[in-house]
């Protein structure tokens, strides 16, 4: 086991490297001067040059990138073009409210699609069983700023039941969660479903039944247990793209996080941060990866680690 977790931490240098090097290769690419944005329209040649020189832009394009990297290694991201705070300072400072949108929007996406993917295998090619998958198909098709608008609009506006943007309470966090959190929702439920399907055909599943126990004991204690586990590589890759999803969400509910901070700083063109958070996002992702990997495997038996 502990070979196989060094490996796969070993498999993350070349990932983070070549994520690394993209973000850096297409930030190159964007039109705008960052120097031109710190020091105004109205700067003179000189003062533009002794802005590049201090940000290292007059370098040859592989040593900023060496230079980058080195940094990044230990941690320095440098400073925010527009703020002029260290990166990682801005990034610490919107990531608890990230998280905190990102784990409610998890916490609603494991209940209610668990519970759709239950409903719509045990009551198969019933009306509930259409109605579950059609819930589904509608929260994996809708839009996420479309339908985070269109809660906006009705649970703020019209009926002024929660606040329409800004973060601080509990009511701050309902109508992005939902948003957030609907075509995560939907995915689970549709992998519930089929797992669930599967293992209620299993000949154990059939000898509980005829032993005879309850159809809910079948069902919690047999049945949902051995689908729930090629159900958690859905939840979990879930996470991170909850994560990188919450870019939009944050954005139509003016959420104070890390999207909201990606999205200003390439607005802006705050190279440096760009580069923080779009790491930071390709961590997260393998993180959860591994994380999902080891969990398998503890909730299998027969899967072993090599």
């Amino acid at each position: 086991m502990y070979r196989y977790i060094l490996q796969r931490l070993l498999a993350l240098i070349p990932v983070l490297f070549g994520v690394s090097l993209i973000v850096f290769s297409i930030l190159k690419f964007v039109p705008g001067d960052p120097a031109q944005m710190v020091a105004g329209l109205d700067a003179s040649a000189e003062d533009l040059a002794a802005i590049r020189h201090q940000m290292g832009l007059d370098r040859p394009v592989h040593v900023q990138y060496l230079y980058f990297v080195g940094n990044a290694l230990r941690g320095d991201f440098g400073r925010s073009i527009r703020s002029h705070r260290p990166v990682l300072e801005e990034l610490w400072s919107r990531l608890p409210n990230t998280i905190e949108l990102t784990v409610a929007a998890m916490m609603l996406a494991v209940i209610v699609g668990g519970g759709l993917g239950v409903v719509a295998a045990t009551r198969q090619y019933t009306l509930w069983d259409n109605l579950s998958m059609a819930l589904a198909m509608m929260g994996i098709s809708v839009p996420i700023f479309w339908l985070g608008l269109m809660l906006m609009l009705l649970f703020a506006v019209e009926l002024r039941w929660f606040p329409t943007a800004g973060t601080g309470t509990l009511l701050h966090l309902v109508l992005p969660s939902l948003t957030l959190g609907a075509a995560s929702s939907a995915i689970i439920a549709r992998q519930v479903r089929s797992a669930m399907l599967e293992v209620l055909r299993q000949d154990y599943v059939r000898t509980a039944r005829a032993k005879g126990l309850r159809s809910r004991a079948v069902v919690l204690r047999h049945a949902l247990k051995n689908a729930m586990i090629p159900a958690v590589t859905i939840v979990g890759l879930q996470f991170g793209y909850l994560l990188a999803g919450a870019v939009v969400t944050e954005t139509v509910f003016a959420w104070p996080g890390v999207g909201r901070l990606l999205v200003d700083a390439i607005k802006f063109r705050d190279f440096p941060v760009v580069q923080a958070t779009i790491l930071w996002l390709a961590i997260v992702f393998s993180t959860v990866n591994l994380a999902v990997d080891l969990l398998y495997g503890y909730l299998d038996p027969r899967i072993k680690c090599e």
